[in-house]
């Protein structure tokens, strides 16, 4: 059996699951970059994925996997570096346990992963919110299920996999309502609500059938729902916001957007940054620095406190009154 193999088997079952206890969604990635690249090498090589040996995979095979998954599958810059971490995962782990294969190990880790432009982040003005919540018809209970959850997703901010992960007692409207969630990193925060979301909230759980312990937005079977029910859902309202809001219909509006959209509107309210970094989850305050590259209004106001280039230095002195009256003549 070749070295590779169980190397593989190791590092997913001890290193990402039993040592760093890594999430579902870290563990999928992670097994998707590898199926990519045993199939591609498999096919380029001519072996069987479980004969594939750590040699095979040297420097060139990846960057021929890295060219293919550009140029072939059309994947973006992003999802090319993604794939490459994983890679690099594994080899750092394999450096260990295979010292004798360290000169292919080391030119493996020397790739660099790709830069790319840096896309300018997409969120909805209020005009924009109020005819996508008015898109749900909240005369059925799909559509009050539906209105639930964007007021939530667009008050808090939260991503989808925590959207998705809720349950009735996460959501407590008391004194200090909050909803709780458990976040990507495996990180426990609470959200604040606000007085409409409570209300909102407060009549959906009365409506929502089952336990405390079930999905706080789920089918009309109980089961709970899927990214891609939530992406068509919203690619449906969207459509539906856009004849009475135009400016929708340039707009693809997905979960994230909404999250792009909590955190627009908090900066809008002058709140500052490191706060919005600690309600969305987010690991690093510099993540947060995006929604300062994509707010034109806080740049305007900055512009309008600027002087005129060709303006006369010095402290600004009101004119005489009789002759600013006869200027005005």
């Amino acid at each position: 059996m070749s070295t590779l193999a169980p190397t593989l088997q190791a590092f997913f079952t001890d290193r990402l699951i039993r040592q760093r206890q890594a999430s579902p969604n870290t563990v999928a990635a992670y097994r998707d970059a590898w199926k990519l690249l045993l199939g591609f090498a498999s096919q380029q090589i001519g072996k069987a994925p479980s004969d594939l040996d750590i040699t095979d995979l040297d420097a060139e095979m990846i960057a021929a996997f890295l060219d293919h998954l550009e140029h072939e599958r059309h994947n973006g810059i992003s999802t090319r570096n993604a794939r490459l971490a994983a890679i690099r995962s594994l080899f750092r782990f394999a450096a260990l346990r295979h010292p004798e294969h360290a000169a292919v190990i080391e030119r493996v880790l020397a790739i660099p992963p790709k830069r790319g432009d840096r896309a300018m982040v997409d969120y909805l003005t209020d005009l924009e919110i109020d005819a996508l919540l008015a898109a749900p018809d909240v005369t059925t209970w799909t559509g009050r299920r539906d209105y639930a959850l964007l007021t939530l997703a667009i008050q808090t901010g939260l991503r989808i996999s925590e959207l998705l992960a809720l349950r009735g007692d996460d959501v407590h409207l008391n004194a200090g309502a909050h909803v709780a969630c458990h976040g990507k990193g495996r990180k426990d925060r609470i959200t604040p609500l606000t007085t409409q979301t409570i209300g909102v909230l407060r009549g959906w759980l009365s409506e929502r059938e089952g336990d405390p312990i079930d999905p706080l937005f789920c089918s009309r079977r109980g089961s709970p729902l899927s990214r891609d029910a939530i992406e068509r859902r919203l690619a449906l309202y969207t459509g539906r916001a856009a004849n009475s809001c135009p400016s929708l219909r340039t707009k693809r509006v997905t979960a994230h957007v909404l999250r792009h959209t909590a955190a627009m509107r908090l900066l809008h309210a002058g709140i500052d940054t490191s706060v919005i970094a600690l309600w969305l989850g987010h690991e690093n305050v510099e993540t947060t620095q995006i929604y300062l590259h994509a707010d034109l209004t806080i740049k305007e106001r900055a512009i309008a406190r600027t002087s005129p280039p060709n303006s006369t230095p010095g402290r600004y002195r009101p004119p005489d009154t009789v002759l600013a009256f006869l200027d005005g003549l």
